[in-house]
């Protein structure tokens, strides 16, 4: 490969990145605003459907601050996997 084609590449790469990290940044907006509706609620005497509704709401809660780091883990994954890519393309065409 030349040097532009892998700066090409590097380029598209940076655009996908650029996406997700959007997206991770609206989940996270998601979560915090979740976060904030449960720390309103009152300590006693709750009445959101009884001490079901409010496990059920604290669930939703956990499982979408979960899915947001699960998010995040997989962004960096693929960050590391696509950095690995490309410095493995320009050593070997330093090599060469």
């Amino acid at each position: 490969m030349t040097q532009q084609i892998v700066t090409e590449l590097i380029e598209h790469i940076s655009h996908s990145h650029e996406h997700m990290a959007r997206v991770l940044e609206a989940e996270r907006h998601v979560a915090v605003r979740m976060s904030q509706m449960v720390d309103a609620l009152p300590d006693r005497h709750p009445e959101f459907g009884g001490m079901g509704g409010l496990m059920e709401s604290a669930h939703a809660v956990t499982g979408s601050v979960v899915n947001y780091l699960n998010s995040i883990a997989e962004l960096q994954e693929t960050i590391a996997i696509t950095i690995n890519s490309i410095m493995k393309e320009l050593s070997e065409e330093e090599e060469e």
